[in-house]
């Protein structure tokens, strides 16, 4: 469910960036390291939302993945630890008349 806002919001917030630009139809400049060029307003938020929503999902995935990855190891050692100490215990007798 908190997913499902999420994605919400996100694409609540790309719509009023095109609502945005679609109302300014002014022409920006960008300089680059080499060159000049010249874009409509609208175009430039949409890319520029575009690749910080994908630089932010790539970050977000690399450390969704190293959590779980690092709880898949914590499982099985704990299965391990689970499965040693079963056998330690059916092993000890616990109530031996002599």
């Amino acid at each position: 469910m908190r997913s499902f806002i999420v994605v919400v919001l996100v694409g609540l917030l790309f719509v009023l960036a095109l609502l945005f630009g679609a109302k300014n139809e002014q022409v920006v400049t960008l300089s680059y390291f080499i060159a000049e060029g010249q874009y409509r307003l609208p175009i430039v938020l949409a890319v520029v939302f575009f690749c910080g929503f994908i630089l932010s999902w790539i970050f977000a995935s690399y450390h969704i993945i190293k959590l779980k990855l690092a709880l898949r190891k914590s499982n099985k050692a704990l299965k391990k630890f689970t499965a040693v100490e079963a056998t330690s215990v059916a092993l000890t007798p616990k109530d031996q008349v002599v």
